[in-house]
């Protein structure tokens, strides 16, 4: 799934503020389950880990060594408990 919808319902997924795990979490508004956004590396598919810093958000992939545009990046949503 790439878009921000849910899996189960199709409903939007939103961001959700009172997330306190520090991971990038969405509720779906209308089933109101909760999802996990995942980041992959265009070129190689391999999870790509989060950086942060001075306000700007990049991502490494571990297997290419080396930073990727927020703007490539392939996202999904992976239900939490799954």
């Amino acid at each position: 799934m790439n878009k921000n919808e849910c899996s189960c319902c199709e409903g939007e997924l939103v961001w959700n503020s009172n997330n306190k795990a520090g991971k990038d979490s969405y509720q779906c508004q209308v089933c109101n389950l909760t999802f996990n956004q995942l980041a992959f590396c265009p070129d190689c598919k391999w999870q790509a880990e989060k950086i942060q810093a001075c306000g700007a958000v990049s991502y490494f992939c571990p297997n290419c060594n080396e930073l990727k545009s927020k703007s490539r990046i392939t996202f999904q949503y992976q239900k939490n408990g799954a």
